[in-house]
C-alpha cells in the first residue's frame, strides 16, 4: 500500500458506496465520494488538494462513476455530475467555471420535451469529450414516469446545447414506426446511463442505450422500439446517426446495454480492422466494424418464446452472435438448481414451484419466471478491458438468477381508499424494485413495514423530495400523490379518497409491474444456481475464441466446507497492463486481485477495507507505477460501506 485516503462521508451500515474510476491529469487525481463530493488528490501521496461539495452539506443521493477532463491552452476544467446538474470546475483549484451554463452548471432535466421540474434525471457516468463538445448521457428512473433519455452535446465552454439525438424518435424521424403511434409522448428511458466511447480520428462517438421504460412490460410500446438497447455510432460533431445495431428487440427483461464499448483493432483474413466491441448483461460480446457497423462475426436472429401477459407482444426473434460464444449460461431448468447442499437444492426447488423457466428470453409471467443470467449480468457497468496489442478482451461476468412475478394494476387512480391509491403510487414509481411489493426490503434495502416506529411522516416526505444515498428523489410526486403514498406507507386504511369516481372496467387503463428485482437465493443467501456465480474471462477477438475462464471471488465459509471456489457477484471492471496483469476488485469477499492475463492465474491479492465496487486506475508518477481502487463497499452487494481510496505500488 502506497497510501490510503478517506473521504469521511460514508453512511453507516451498507447504504452508501463508491463506484468512481479515478482519472489523473497534469499531476492531479480526481475522485468522488459516497456523498458525491469531488476531490482532487496528490496521486503520489494521497494528500487532499481541494474538495467541492455540490450540495453544500445538504442531504445527497445517487452514485458517480467518474469525471471528465478538458483543456485548451491554459484553461483546464473538470466536468462532474451530481443530482440533476452537470458542473464545470477549474481543474487546478476546484472553483466553478462561471462561464459554463448558469454560474458553472447546466440542468440535465431541460430539453427532454417534458416538464423539467417534475423529472428524475441524473448522470451516474461521466460524459465524453470530442474537440470542444462534451457529449452527455443521463440516468433515469425505471418506473412508468421515466422521461426520455435523449443524448445531448454541449459546448464545452458555454454549456449551450449543440445537438440532441432523440433516442425515442419523434414523428417524422427514422425509427418512429418501430413504436406504437403515440408511445413517444408517454414512454421514457432509452438512455445512455453507462458512458460511451469516442474515435477521435474518425469523429465517431459510440453510444450504448438502455431499455425503454417500464422495463418489464411493453404492451404500450409495441414494435422493435428503436433506439432502445442499441449500439449507436453517431457523428460526434453533429449528432447525425451513422449506423446502429439493436442488441435486444422490444426489451422486457431490463437487458439494457451496461457498459461503454471497447475500441480495438482485430485481425481478420490477414487485414487489420478497427472494431468496436460491446459486452452485454446477457453475457454476449458483439463486435462490429467501426465505420460500417458490419458484424465482425455473424449474428443470427433466433426465435424466442411468446408472452401470455395481457397486451404484451414479444418480438419473435433476438440476435445471437455466433462468436464469441456466450460467457454465461443461457438456460435455467431444475437441473441447473444449486447443489451446494441438499438443503439448498430443496429450498430453491420449492421456491420455484409453478414458475416458468428455460431460455434466456423467457417472458415474465403472473406465476413467476426465473430470469437467468438476470439483470446483474453477464457483464455489468464496470465493462471490459482490452490488450490492444493482441486484441484480447477481459471481462468479469455474473450468473445470478432472479425470480420475478408480474401483476396487473389499474392506472386510473380512482380507488375508494387513499391507501389503494398510495399502493399504486408506490408501485408505479418502482419502489417495489428495492423495497419489494410487500415492503419487506432486502439485505441491501431497508424494510418499510411498521415504518411509523422508525420514521415520522415529515421525515419520509423530506426523504422523498431530496433522496439520500442510493435512494433517488421523486420530484414528480404531486401533493395528492404524496398524501396517498403516506396513507399507504403508514397504514392509514380508513382514509377515503375524495376524488374516487365510478368507472367502467372496460374504460380502465391497465399496466403491469413486477414485484422487484428479487434474487433467487437459497436459505443462506447464496445464488440458487449451480456455481460458478462469477467469473473472469479472456476472449480473443481476432478469432472469437474464449481463451480462459476462472472463478472470480470466493465465499471462505464454502471453501472451508470443501467446495471449490464458486465466484461471487462482482461490480466494477478490470484494468489490463502492458506488464501482463489484470487488476480487478468488485467481489463480495473484499479482495483486490492481480491475474496473469495469459493464463488467468491469481498472482496477488489484498484484503481491502471494504468491497471495491469500482474500476481501478493504473498510473505513473516520476517513473513509479501505481494502481488505485475505490473501496466504498455497500451498493447492490449489500456489504459494509466505507470511504477509502487505496493506492498500491511495487516495492522499491
Amino acid at each position: 500500500v502506497a497510501w490510503t485516503y478517506r473521504t469521511g462521508d460514508a453512511e453507516a451500515g451498507n447504504h452508501s458506496t463508491i463506484q468512481c474510476n479515478p482519472i489523473i491529469a497534469n499531476g492531479i487525481m480526481y475522485v468522488t465520494s459516497p456523498k458525491l463530493k469531488l476531490i482532487a488528490l496528490n496521486p503520489a501521496t494521497g494528500k487532499e488538494i481541494w474538495k467541492f461539495d455540490p450540495f453544500n452539506g445538504a442531504q445527497s443521493s445517487g452514485v458517480n462513476r467518474g469525471v471528465t477532463y478538458w483543456e485548451s491552452g491554459s484553461e483546464k476544467r473538470i466536468y462532474f455530475s451530481a443530482g440533476p446538474y452537470l458542473y464545470a470546475l477549474n481543474a487546478t483549484d476546484g472553483t466553478l467555471s462561471t462561464g459554463f451554463g448558469a454560474g458553472g452548471k447546466i440542468d440535465l432535466r431541460e430539453g427532454l420535451l417534458r416538464e423539467a421540474s417534475k423529472l428524475n434525471v441524473t448522470s451516474t457516468s461521466p460524459g465524453i469529450i470530442y474537440k470542444d463538445l462534451i457529449i452527455q448521457g443521463t440516468a433515469l428512473s425505471d418506473g412508468w414516469d421515466a422521461p426520455p433519455g435523449f443524448i445531448r452535446a454541449y459546448d464545452v465552454k458555454t454549456g449551450k446545447t449543440v445537438w440532441t439525438f432523440h433516442t425515442i424518435p419523434q414523428p417524422g424521424e427514422p425509427g418512429y414506426d418501430t413504436w406504437s403511434e403515440n408511445a413517444y409522448q408517454e414512454v421514457g428511458g432509452v438512455n445512455n446511463w453507462c458512458g460511451m466511447s469516442v474515435d477521435d480520428k474518425r469523429g465517431i462517438v459510440f453510444i450504448p442505450t438502455g431499455s425503454a421504460s417500464f422495463d418489464f412490460y411493453g404492451g404500450n410500446r409495441k414494435g422493435k422500439n428503436l433506439y432502445a438497447n442499441c449500439l449507436l455510432a453517431i457523428e460526434a460533431a453533429t449528432g447525425k446517426l451513422i449506423w446502429h445495431y439493436q442488441l435486444v428487440h422490444h426489451d422486457i427483461w431490463d437487458y439494457d446495454l451496461p457498459a461503454p464499448p471497447n475500441l480495438l483493432t482485430v485481425s481478420q483474413n490477414g487485414k487489420q480492422v478497427d472494431a468496436v466491441a460491446q459486452v452485454t448483461k446477457m453475457g454476449m460480446v458483439f463486435v462490429f466494424n467501426r465505420e460500417s457497423g458490419e458484424p465482425i462475426f455473424p449474428i443470427e436472429e433466433r426465435p424466442v418464446p411468446a408472452s401470455d401477459i395481457l397486451g404484451e407482444e414479444v418480438w419473435t426473434t433476438q440476435p445471437f452472435p455466433t462468436k464469441p460464444l456466450p460467457l454465461v449460461r443461457h438456460k435455467f431448468t431444475e437441473d441447473d438448481v444449486t447443489d451446494i447442499s441438499p438443503e439448498s437444492r430443496a429450498y430453491v426447488l420449492n421456491k420455484i414451484k409453478g414458475a416458468k423457466m428455460g431460455s434466456i428470453y423467457m417472458p415474465h409471467s403472473i406465476e413467476g419466471t426465473v430470469q437467468f443470467p438476470g439483470t446483474r449480468g453477464g457483464a455489468e457497468w464496470g465493462g471490459a478491458a482490452v490488450d490492444p496489442t493482441k486484441a484480447i478482451l477481459y471481462v468479469n461476468t455474473n450468473e445470478i438468477p432472479l425470480l420475478i412475478k408480474m401483476r396487473q394494476i389499474d392506472a386510473a387512480g380512482r380507488d375508494l381508499f387513499l391507501t389503494d391509491v398510495g399502493r399504486r403510487v408506490y408501485t408505479l414509481n418502482n419502489c417495489t424494485a428495492c423495497h419489494g411489493g410487500d415492503r419487506a426490503g432486502t439485505n441491501v434495502y431497508p424494510s418499510l413495514v411498521n415504518l411509523s416506529k422508525t420514521r415520522s411522516e415529515k421525515q419520509v416526505a423530506s426523504l422523498l423530495k431530496t433522496g439520500k444515498g442510493q435512494m433517488p428523489a421523486f420530484p414528480n410526486l404531486t401533493d395528492d400523490d404524496m398524501q396517498a403514498l403516506m396513507a399507504f406507507l403508514f397504514d392509514k386504511k380508513d382514509l377515503r379518497n375524495k376524488k374516487a369516481l365510478p368507472v367502467d372496467d372496460a374504460a380502465k387503463k391497465y399496466r403491469f409491474v413486477h414485484d422487484g428485482w428479487n434474487l433467487l437465493n437459497d436459505q443462506a443467501g447464496y445464488p440458487g444456481v449451480k456455481p460458478p456465480w462469477g467469473t473472469l474471462n479472456a476472449v480473443d477477438l481476432n478469432s472469437g475464441d474464449i481463451l480462459w475462464k476462472v472463478p472470480l471471488g470466493e465465499y471462505p465459509e464454502l471453501i472451508a466446507k470443501g467446495l471449490p471456489p464458486t465466484g461471487t457477484q462482482s461490480l466494477g471492471g478490470p484494468a489490463a497492463t502492458a506488464g501482463g496483469l489484470i487488476f480487478i476488485a468488485g467481489t463480495r469477499d473484499e479482495y483486490f486481485r492481480a491475474f496473469d492475463k495469459d493464463s488467468g492465474e491469481i498472482l496477488w491479492r489484498y484484503k481491502l477495507p471494504a468491497t471495491g465496487t469500482a474500476t481501478p486506475s493504473v498510473y505513473q508518477v516520476d517513473g513509479k507505477q501505481f494502481v488505485v481502487i475505490a473501496a466504498g463497499g455497500g451498493g447492490k452487494l449489500g456489504t459494509p460501506s466505507s470511504d477509502a481510496y487505496v493506492a498500491f505500488s511495487l516495492k522499491e
